[in-house]
């Protein structure tokens, strides 16, 4: 997978990708890092712990959210983006408006990480327009609005990968390679309880799809429906779900708690390592 000018290797997979949200209603922080020193604080604070990547964003896309216009999501998102590419930190944008991700690519973002999968029009030019920038597309049923009402699939697997791999080829014929593609399968968008866990347990099967996956579990109410813990206390079942992402294929975690996964992670990785007699 390109970043930016950077070839990064997944000799120990997954990167981990620390979620920054510059947004007042989003699910998990919303408001918390609203002002530009704050985010900049826990921009830091995340790449500190060990985070790869940062992914920030103007728009929440929590189930329910309602869009915000180009000019706000410009306004939140540009001078955090300028401050860190500045500080050679490899940024995500979490956007779905051509606009912004034109903005970000000139501005230096590594991906543009968009749920919706580049269907909005002039997305999927507007990436092509560079040969460095990657791309994460995601699946989503519905829109961030109405997502949750009520989502159905016959094969839940089948019908996430179909869609995707469309999204894979529509991609390569505006002449975005494959290793600058990354999927999502989208938990919690537009899936039920079952839908998500049925997700995680088959999420070896996008390998096959021949792209890097990520997966975004981190905090989500999924994970609160099994516990009954709120939001701001899924840290222990956030790292569980990262675990079980990493075992069963995963390139990327997108999380929240950054320090608390990659120490999880290194216990992993060292069962890896070792030899076998």
């Amino acid at each position: 997978m390109n970043i930016q000018m950077r070839r990064i290797t997944f000799s120990k997979k997954p990167l981990i990708m620390g979620v920054i949200n510059i947004t007042p209603d989003s699910f998990s922080d919303g408001g918390k890092f609203f002002s530009i020193d704050a985010a900049l604080q826990q921009a830091k604070k995340l790449v500190d712990e060990g985070a790869d990547i940062l992914d920030i964003g103007g728009e929440s896309t929590r189930p329910g959210s309602m869009s915000v216009d180009v000019s706000e999501e410009m306004r939140r998102v540009s001078s955090l983006l300028e401050v860190l590419v500045n500080e050679n930190i490899p940024v995500s944008v979490d956007t779905s408006k051509p606009e912004i991700m034109q903005y970000a690519i000139a501005a230096g973002a590594a991906i543009i990480n968009d749920v919706n999968a580049l269907r909005a029009p002039g997305a999927l030019e507007t990436v092509a327009a560079s040969d460095l920038v990657s791309v994460c597309m995601m699946h989503m049923q519905g829109t961030p609005s109405s997502m949750q009402d009520n989502p159905e699939y016959a094969n839940i697997i089948d019908e996430v990968m179909v869609f995707l791999d469309d999204r894979i080829q529509a991609a390569m014929a505006h002449g975005i390679t494959r290793d600058r593609i990354i999927i999502d399968p989208g938990f919690g968008f537009g899936k039920t309880l079952q839908h998500n866990f049925l997700l995680l347990r088959g999420l070896k099967q996008f390998s096959r799809l021949g792209v890097s996956v990520l997966a975004g579990i981190s905090r989500k109410s999924m994970l609160g429906m099994i516990t009954g813990n709120p939001v701001h206390q899924r840290i222990h079942e956030s790292v569980a779900a990262a675990m079980l992402a990493a075992i069963n294929g995963a390139d990327i975690v997108r999380v929240h708690d950054v320090k608390a996964t990659k120490d999880a992670l290194a216990i992993y990785h060292a069962m890896q390592e070792v030899g076998v007699e």
